[in-house]
């Protein structure tokens, strides 16, 4: 092959080469970690052993695919009590499948329905577990689950904005009403405009709310870098440089897709010093011991690097609609040959949220949607915008849980069909979120937390504490009060850091035997109780317990 045939490969078949040209190498690291982790191997003590060891996992990390991550939610706690929880599909079409979060309840509960949203816009819906998470104790939650585009068979057509939201009113269908709907960044505008042609039509199954998260319903309002790149480059730009056919032998060969990894190297190049510092510090903290660090590192880029491919035609049709043409925000958006009318929207009560520090969707263009529903009335809307956050803390982290979900949560109450409504007081937390609007929904969110709501969800600091009063019955048989003379220096198990070890002594756990004698159950407990993520059985603590005991 000479050079001119070389570059007349397409791009994507060369990423898959590389991939499998790798494979043999990744193997080998991954033999060699593995030997230079081992206890019973004498150099694996050493800084030496343990820097091979490091950077053998640090090479298979970066090289690999990342596979679609799982939720994993076995339980969750209603009302102070764990229930189990169970996935299931309710509703599927060839590019999503909807998934009901079902609570194994003693007894039924009224609570909101309410369907997520979550982004196509390469990363899985996975990447709003957290979300899921904070809802799951009252709410009964359903989240959209897009589909890699390079897993669908061509026969099974295409599917561009349009049919994105004929799915999302679909799913609503599906729902039978009395639901809400949140949409967490990109598909604020198909939401906003199902909602719009649902309301327009006099739909029953219009949802009762629509929260929208850190979502481009107006990018002229303090463009991003991703804002520019596309009013600066153009659509045939995009059709010339990122759209691709899928290879051969995937299911999906011959779709014209946007690659996933693209939109990887694309998010990872807008921060791209921070990515590199992170992968720096993951190596020191795998030389160094500390396990937390380590696998706080595995959990989040385990997570980020997993990304599926996007339909050609949907990826184009949102960028030239939401990015270049701005045409919601100036009303010339169009569903199939008739117009999207925001002003539609009488009945659905409307909350924006945004983050201080977004730098994907600037402050102010979640907001616009105000503006556009000019018919909402104003007790029926509000607006929140969360200090000191950026994109991702909108929809996850410590300040999600504690200052954006309690609002989402009473707005919703505040605003359920009346067989459903509330009667208790008004929660702080709406009162706040309305307090919070301004610009024309200011009046309208004073309104809202006037309204009855339901009472204030438990302190989330409260759960930590209860799920730790709950001691298992097996694992108490081999707990201590106080350690049996000296204890032993546990953090010399690898993947046991010292915020790890001091958890272990806070359970009880202070010797290398007591971790050496664990049975299968009771690692099974710890690791419920600790939230190891199945921690301890991936380093086999057990083994390296016996080795160094």
């Amino acid at each position: 092959m000479n050079l001119h045939d070389f570059m007349q490969v397409p791009y994507y078949q060369l990423y898959e080469m590389n991939h499998a040209a790798l494979s043999p190498m990744r193997a080998a690291a991954d033999v060699t970690r593995l030997y230079f982790k081992n206890p019973l191997n004498p150099a694996s003590h050493t800084p030496m052993g343990r820097s091979v060891a490091a950077a053998c996992e640090l090479f298979e990390r970066v090289t690999r695919r990342y596979g679609k991550p799982t939720f994993g939610f076995g339980s969750t706690r209603v009302g102070g009590v764990k229930v189990p929880v169970h996935e299931e599909i309710v509703w599927q079409r060839p590019f999503c499948r909807l998934i009901h979060f079902q609570r194994a309840l003693d007894k039924p509960r009224n609570d909101p329905k309410l369907l997520i949203v979550a982004p196509m816009s390469g990363h899985y819906a996975t990447l709003l577990r957290g979300t899921v998470e904070a809802f799951l104790p009252t709410h009964d939650v359903y989240i959209t689950d897009w589909i890699d585009a390079r897993q669908v068979p061509l026969s099974d057509g295409l599917f561009d904005l349009d049919d994105y939201i004929d799915y999302v009113i679909s799913m609503l269908h599906r729902l039978a009403g009395d639901t809400h709907v949140m949409a967490v960044c990109q598909p604020a505008v198909p939401v906003l405009a199902a909602v719009s042609v649902m309301e327009a039509d006099g739909d029953p199954y219009a949802p009762n709310t629509m929260t929208l998260m850190g979502g481009p319903i107006d990018t002229r309002e303090n463009p991003t870098a991703v804002n520019d790149l596309a009013m600066t480059n153009g659509i045939d730009w995009f059709k010339r440089n990122v759209i691709m056919q899928v290879p051969f032998p995937l299911p999906g060969v011959m779709r014209e897709v946007y690659p996933g990894f693209l939109q990887l190297s694309g998010f990872m190049s807008m921060n791209l010093d921070r990515h590199l510092i992170a992968h720096n510090d993951f190596f020191n903290h795998l030389v160094t011991g500390d396990g937390d660090s380590a696998e706080k590192h595995r959990e989040f880029y385990d997570e980020y690097m997993a990304v599926m491919d996007l339909t050609a035609e949907f990826y184009l049709q949102t960028v030239e609609t939401v990015f270049i043409d701005h045409a919601l925000p100036k009303g010339e958006m169009m569903h199939r040959e008739r117009p999207v009318e925001p002003a539609a929207i009488r009945n659905t009560a409307l909350l924006t949220v945004e983050g201080e520090k977004d730098d994907i969707s600037g402050i102010g263009q979640t907001r616009a949607a105000h503006r556009l529903c000019s018919n909402i009335p104003d007790e029926k809307r509000a607006h929140y915008m969360q200090e000191g956050v950026g994109h991702y803390g909108v929809f996850n982290g410590s300040r999600f849980r504690s200052e954006i979900a309690p609002r989402i949560a009473d707005f919703i109450r505040s605003n359920r069909s009346p067989a459903n409504a509330p009667v208790q007081a008004p929660g702080r937390a709406a009162v706040s979120a309305a307090s919070s609007a301004g610009a024309g929904a200011g009046a309208g969110a004073g309104a809202a937390a006037a309204k009855p709501a339901a009472a204030p969800a438990p302190k989330h600091a409260a759960k930590p504490a209860a799920r730790l009063q709950a001691v298992p019955a097996g694992l108490a048989a081999i707990t201590l009060a106080a350690p049996d003379g000296e204890p032993d220096d546990l953090k010399r198990i690898s993947g046991i850091g010292p915020k790890l070890a001091a958890a272990l002594n806070g359970a009880g756990i202070y010797h290398m035997r007591q971790i050496a004698a664990l049975s299968a159950a009771q690692l099974a407990e710890l690791d419920e109780k600790l939230s190891l993520r199945g921690r301890a059985i991936r380093d086999d603590w057990v083994a390296q317990a016996k080795a160094l005991g």
